[in-house]
């Protein structure tokens, strides 16, 4: 193994500082900060003006980058409370596009720190985020289960499994590789919203607007992958199918393969990026980031990009998903029968997203689609759409 260069060991206090995200960083504060006196109280201004700085910096904000030079000289409280502002802010966002976005540049700039440490520290950042690190003659070692987890959304060809060194139902990596994993488990960690109150939402989405109008503008609509033309994503003109595969997951409700399939088949041919389409499915009862994450890619792929068809209207009723007749749990204007269902020229959701003025990934491959769609009948995953058999015993 190569020898690296390592930072100076921290102590706990300057722990935190580095990695707010670490369980346990709340006791950098001397004592408890409420929700409502670090958003409003002027003796948190400082925080509250770094966390603005965080969120923006995400969202590509040129000035943000200036104020982050503040960041590594400030106190270790400060930063932590900058971090939670930030991630609060984000939380009560109307949607998730800039929280994503945040979580990723925030796991970009500990991996920086992560890359120069020495691995004890960079095992000690992992077991204090729920993993079992630990360092064996110069290398990190990791369970099996728990490599897979982190490695399958890095999509680099050398974190295929294949490709590392196993020995005894453990996986042992260089230390540059593991601070890429662990770059992983803090995106993973920071892209979850944290649960805020209805009136806390409010009161952030108010005393916030410009934050987060700015946010919203720099975050780009949902569109489909680069070189492949699409217009932005109009879930309005979804078929009452699909809203209602959508509204089940939202509820936390089981969805049949069939449904998970059709949905992530969808949404991507309508122009939904990869993120809003894993996004989708995390209200799944048995949801599995990983696993979800591997699906989708799979779905979405296929042929450079183009992606699996949606399943045809005929298909979709043989599963029992249509909703045409109306969706009694559904918006009011949902519960009643759908013309557009009914006509006879229309067999396939795309053509009733086209209709409604939404513009499609690819080609016009609609009649005949589900030739080119898996079983839904294959093997079950949780939390994700479903693969076909074929693809299963590659």
């Amino acid at each position: 193994m190569a020898v690296r260069r390592s930072a100076a060991p921290l102590d706990a206090r300057s722990l935190f500082g580095e990695y707010p995200f670490l369980p346990g960083a709340e006791a950098l504060l001397a004592e408890p900060v409420s929700l409502r006196a670090l958003l409003t109280d002027p003796a948190y201004a400082s925080a509250r003006s770094l966390g603005r700085a965080r969120a923006l910096a995400a969202a590509d904000d040129p000035r943000a980058s200036v104020e982050l030079t503040e960041l590594s000289q400030a106190d270790p409280d400060v930063r932590f409370l900058s971090f939670l502002f930030a991630r609060v802010v984000l939380a009560a966002a109307p949607t998730g596009a800039a929280l994503r976005r945040w979580a990723v540049a925030e796991a970009k700039r500990n991996h920086a720190r992560l890359t120069a440490v020495s691995a004890e520290e960079l095992a000690d950042v992992g077991r204090r985020l729920g993993f079992d690190l630990t360092v064996r003659d110069g290398a990190i070692e990791l369970p099996l289960v728990e490599y897979v987890r982190l490695a399958v959304p890095i999509r680099e060809a050398d974190f295929r499994l294949a490709r590392q060194e196993l020995k005894g139902g453990k996986v042992l990596v260089r230390s540059e590789r593991a601070a890429r994993l662990i770059q992983e488990a803090v995106r993973l960690r920071l892209a979850v919203p944290v649960p805020l109150a209805d009136d806390v939402v409010a009161e952030v989405r108010s005393g916030e607007a410009e934050l987060l109008g700015e946010l919203a503008r720099r975050t780009p609509a949902p569109v489909g992958r680069p070189g492949i033309g699409v217009g932005a994503l109009r879930p309005a003109a979804f078929p009452p199918c699909i809203r209602k595969m959508q509204r089940t997951l939202q509820k936390g409700e089981n969805l049949s393969h069939a449904g998970r399939f059709a949905l992530a088949a969808f949404l991507h041919k309508a122009g939904a990026d990869f993120e809003t389409i894993v996004d989708a499915y995390r209200g799944a009862p048995d949801f599995d980031e990983s696993i979800t994450r591997y699906q989708v890619e799979h779905i979405t792929s296929r042929d450079g990009g183009q992606g699996y068809q949606p399943p045809e209207c005929d298909t979709i009723r043989s599963h029992g998903l249509c909703v045409r007749d109306g969706d009694p749990e559904g918006p009011a204007g949902e519960r009643g029968r759908d013309a557009l269902c009914y006509e006879s020229y229309l067999r396939h959701p795309l053509q009733y997203y086209r209709i409604k003025g939404g513009t499609v990934v690819g080609d016009d491959r609609e009649r005949g689609a589900d030739r080119a769609t898996p079983s839904a009948e294959g093997p079950g995953r949780p939390g994700a759409p479903e693969r076909s058999r074929s693809t299963a015993r590659r």
